[in-house]
């Protein structure tokens, strides 16, 4: 029997579903993986923006993640919303717990949505510094979460491979550096590769449009899904890039919703009509 590469996506669910787990289940089927998923808070949400987080018990989350781990198992984990100290230690705990342990972990560290909504509490940020990030084989940090991670301010897009580096727990992390909060017409997103400890550049023209919601959750969960088909670090960056571009390319020409809408995770698929 053929199997399908498993990817676990751990993160909080957006009504909207434009980001979050409903981002990631599109992001990685339409990659060509299996998605399932553990969700760690409920949050009331559309275009416009975040008017409520409600967190679901963490005793739910760990049984989530060890259900699926149990049985369908995963050869990619992505992590996303993880609103408090103890989800993000409760996470922790059951990834430990689980055999095999998973190698391909890709935290994406997300703190502020969109529309500007805070979406994990201060407590939890050093938690996830501490005891998250040095799992994980890959962390994607856009330039804000970039800035509160490494305790520095960004300028330019020349500072991006010494931050990356910075936050590679000692050259022990691959780190992705988002470029799409500076200010430059040319995009260059940087690839730390810390198991060659190497950076390679991944350059895009900026697409101006509102439709850029769960951006990074969608890069994110195609990265892992990626990793959890077999791809090199730099080739699952690559092909993630590659499908983030073109997905917020085909959404610019969609409406929905009156805010930031979201990109197209089904281009591949568009009838061109």
């Amino acid at each position: 029997m053929k199997q399908y590469p498993r990817v676990l996506t751990i993160a909080g669910s957006d009504s909207g579903g434009g980001a979050g787990i409903q981002a990631d289940i599109k992001a990685i089927s339409a990659t060509g993986s299996y998605a399932a998923s553990a969700i760690t808070a409920v949050t009331v949400q559309n275009t416009l923006g975040v008017e409520g987080v409600h967190p679901v018990p963490v005793d739910v989350i760990s049984a989530q993640i060890r259900a699926v781990l149990s049985d369908i198992g995963a050869d990619a984990i992505k992590i996303g919303m993880l609103h408090s100290a103890e989800v993000v230690r409760a996470v922790r705990e059951a990834l430990l717990s689980s055999v095999p342990s998973v190698r391909n972990i890709v935290l994406d560290p997300v703190m502020v949505s969109t529309s500007g909504h805070r979406l994990i509490e201060e407590t939890a940020i050093e938690v996830l510094k501490a005891e998250l990030v040095p799992m994980a084989r890959v962390i994607t940090p856009n330039v804000p979460e970039a800035e509160i991670l490494a305790g520095v301010k960004i300028h330019s897009q020349e500072e991006l491979p010494g931050v990356a580096r910075l936050l590679s727990c000692g050259g022990k992390v691959s780190v992705l550096m988002k470029a799409g909060h500076l200010s430059e017409e040319r995009l260059v997103d940087v690839f730390y590769n810390a198991e060659e400890d190497r950076c390679i550049e991944l350059p895009s023209a900026r697409v101006h449009t509102p439709n850029t919601h769960g951006t990074g959750c969608t890069l994110s969960s195609a990265f892992a899904s990626y990793l959890a088909q077999g791809l090199s670090l730099d080739d699952a960056a690559r092909a993630a890039k590659d499908y983030i571009n073109s997905a917020i390319v085909s959404g610019a020409r969609y409406s929905i919703g009156h805010g930031h809408g979201p990109v197209n995770h089904f281009f591949k698929y568009e009838n061109n009509q």
